[in-house]
């Protein structure tokens, strides 16, 4: 299973809005940069990805999962080859990870929120995952 990071301002979609949403989740659209629909478009049904709220907080505040494999995004013009993803909140970060708290391990010095930080749609590495979920107080699946 791949793991994922997405951002959000949370002025624009926040984590409670993601989780109001319920079951159902909500489209993951309006992403326009080529590198991140590359992700979008790697990304597998019950894959697993954090919720980042960027500029305000900037901190992993909660697991979401892809509920639904890359479409083309309904917000983007006829023609335009963008595409979107179907998202569900899955559960909290008990304790939210801060970007600083990301910057402080040294093992997470290449992860690609600090190496591309304006990338909205990001691979995160087993290993990241699991010290990330460690770092927040998310339980062992």
């Amino acid at each position: 299973m791949a793991y994922w990071l997405i951002k959000s301002e949370p002025d624009a979609w926040s984590w409670d809005q993601q989780v109001q949403k319920g079951a159902a989740g909500e489209t993951w659209s309006g992403v326009r940069n080529h590198t991140a629909k590359l992700n979008l478009m790697a990304m597998k049904r019950g894959e697993r990805a954090f919720f980042y709220h960027s500029n305000v907080g900037k901190a992993i505040v909660g697991i979401a999962e892809i509920a639904r494999e890359a479409y083309p995004d309904p917000s983007a013009r006829p023609g335009e080859p963008w595409v979107a993803v179907d998202v569900r909140a899955l559960a909290p970060v008990p304790k939210p990870v801060t970007l600083d708290a990301i910057k402080a391990q040294a093992r997470l010095k290449d992860m690609a929120l600090l190496r591309q930080s304006r990338l909205s749609v990001q691979p995160v590495s087993d290993a990241q995952w699991n010290l990330i979920c460690r770092i927040g107080g998310v339980a062992a699946p």
